[in-house]
């Protein structure tokens, strides 16, 4: 085997990408995982893990000069100074917005893995058949019992806390023991439950933060600073769970730096024979071989890849054939919810900084029902106090305003919704070449946009927040509803999505790409619909499920 030879690539090092390489590294395969960015070691480089905010110089916040350096990223939350240097510098990295898409992006070693809300849900079997039963986009060559038993495997090497709720609409998983509800979430719960019965459920979240010590990793110290990187391995990334399995075998080459350009095609045997790669630091043009080549490099960047391949065969490029490749873009829809103050517990507080909140499943459109929309949304939220850093109308100044901070504030309970987009054919990106990025590459141009079905909907997630708040006992409600911006989510999908026909779609139900079957797409590009649920544990079962039927038809000589 040459030096740049391995039986597997793996493009890509975020949640997908890592479960490739651990997969394939674990079945035999000489494989390696190129990644873009920078390399992050575990622990060794979360260098501001252990801080507290006044040891930062804004207290965590964002400086003018941070906003002009990063026009997406100031969008939202993400700009701040406690983790920046794990998000995309726009000015190297830009993209084109023919409508507005905000594109948060982590090219490192273990990618958004590092920074992701790691809620965990698996779908439910009516998500799978939805788009068939609407007649909307494509049929999924998949159905929830196909995927059951990776959920199952993903959950129990990820590590998932949660509560066992026999519901239907949100199955059960192998769980670690659930997190704790504090004492604002159980009262707003047991009224939620007396006043919907069971035809809503509020439950503790199931987040892929472990709660007993597990494969070497330690339980989750309820500090909230996931987003720093956690030191103890408490939480889900590629750093703390794939990359140690996948590096313990032997078998597993990292190269970062490493910027795929193009998937290498042989139209004469019809399958990609390796790839070609841009190093991100000299320039220099590389080529490395293998046997299948696993595409992970998110969403929106798999399909670039995807675009730049082999055009002299296909102008779209290679799993173009349909006419799908670089359609259907999605994302759940979000900023919209309601908020209020909760009585009655001013003698209590809580343990620790819980990393996890509270779930409202999705409950719109089921068992008959009919609203002016399809499908449905979900919330996510928690019941917190306020701390030093709120308002004290009456008191701006002296020592008795001191003395007011010292203590908590009002108990607060709020909600956000999650709302389900449709795969929509017009929503797409198409390559821009008249637009360059820091490499000289040519970037992405968005146009795509929420429609009529997710603006009615919307209109439900905002008022049912604000009614069930209510019905909880929750005071001063107020709702919120904002633009609708698809990319907010940092839940993109489509563009390469699965599907029965070639015609139609650009991956079978294996993941394989249809113009050339050793090349396997399992990232959220793959996704035929959204579903509400957060989508990550259902692109590790995918990729787990893949990559075992790589490896077996690799040894039956079939790809």
């Amino acid at each position: 085997m040459s030096a740049n030879t391995y039986d597997a690539i793996v493009i890509g090092s975020g949640i997908s990408g890592g479960w490739a390489a651990k997969e394939l590294s674990e079945k035999g395969l000489k494989t390696i995982m190129l990644e873009r960015g920078r390399n992050i070691e575990h622990i060794k480089d979360y260098v501001n893990a252990n801080k507290d905010p006044w040891e930062f110089p804004h207290r965590g916040g964002r400086t003018q000069e941070m906003i002009k350096d990063y026009p997406v990223l100031k969008r939202d939350y993400p700009l701040n100074e406690t983790n920046l240097d794990y998000w995309v510098n726009d000015k190297e990295s830009p993209y084109v917005e023919v409508k507005r898409f905000d594109w948060f992006r982590g090219y490192h070693v273990g990618g958004r893995s590092l920074m992701w809300g790691r809620q965990s849900y698996r779908w439910a079997p009516s998500d799978f058949e939805a788009n068939l039963k609407d007649g909307i986009g494509v049929d999924w060559p998949v159905r929830y019992d196909d995927l059951a038993p990776w959920y199952s495997y993903a959950e129990k090497f990820a590590g998932i806390s949660g509560n066992k709720d026999g519901l239907s609409v949100l199955p059960d998983g192998d769980f670690m023991p659930p997190m704790e509800m504090n004492c604002v979430e159980k009262d707003v719960a047991k009224r939620f439950k007396d006043h919907y019965k069971e035809a809503r459920s509020f439950i503790i979240g199931r987040t892929a933060n472990i709660t007993i010590p597990h494969n070497n990793r330690t339980n989750c110290q309820y500090r909230n600073k996931c987003w720093l990187g956690c030191p103890f391995g408490a939480y889900f990334s590629t750093q703390s769970a794939t990359l140690p399995a996948a590096m313990a075998t032997g078998n597993l080459t990292v190269r970062p730096w490493s910027i795929v350009t193009r998937i290498l095609y042989d139209k004469d045997t019809k399958k990609a024979k390796g790839v070609e790669v841009l190093d991100a630091e000299t320039n220099k043009t590389y080529e490395f071989y293998a046997k299948i080549v696993f595409v992970n490099a998110s969403t929106f960047n798999s399909a670039w890849i995807l675009m730049n391949s082999a055009t002299d065969i296909w102008p779209g490029g290679l799993g173009s054939s349909s006419g799908e490749l670089g359609h259907n873009v999605m994302d759940h829809h979000l900023g919209v919810g309601a908020s209020g103050t909760v009585e009655g517990f001013e003698d209590k507080y809580y343990f620790g900084r819980r990393a996890n909140g509270i779930y409202i499943p999705r409950y719109r459109n089921l068992n008959g029902e009919k609203r002016d929309y399809i499908r449905g949304f979900g919330y996510q939220g928690g019941g917190g106090r306020e701390g030093w850093g709120r308002d004290i109308a009456e008191m701006n100044v002296g020592g008795d305003f001191k003395d007011a901070l010292t203590e908590p504030g009002t108990w607060t309970m709020n909600l956000g919704g999650f709302g389900e987009t449709l795969p929509y054919h017009e929503n797409k990106i198409t390559l821009d070449k008249t637009k360059k990025d820091k490499w000289g590459l040519p970037v992405l141009a968005f146009d795509a946009e929420i429609k009529d079905n997710e603006k009615k909907m919307r209109i439900d997630m905002e008022n049912d927040a604000k009614e069930m708040l209510e019905a909880a006992g929750v005071k001063n409600v107020k709702s919120h509803s904002g633009n609708g911006f698809l990319g907010r989510g940092i839940h993109e999908m489509g563009t390469a999505r699965m599907g029965r026909d070639p015609k139609t779609s650009v991956l079978n139900g294996w993941n394989q790409v249809w113009d050339a079957k050793n090349v396997f797409v399992t990232d959220g590009s793959a996704m035929a619909s959204t579903a509400c649920q957060n989508p990550s544990l259902t692109y590790m079962a995918l990729t787990a499920r893949a990559a075992n039927y790589a490896v077996e038809q690799l040894k039956k000589n079939n790809i």
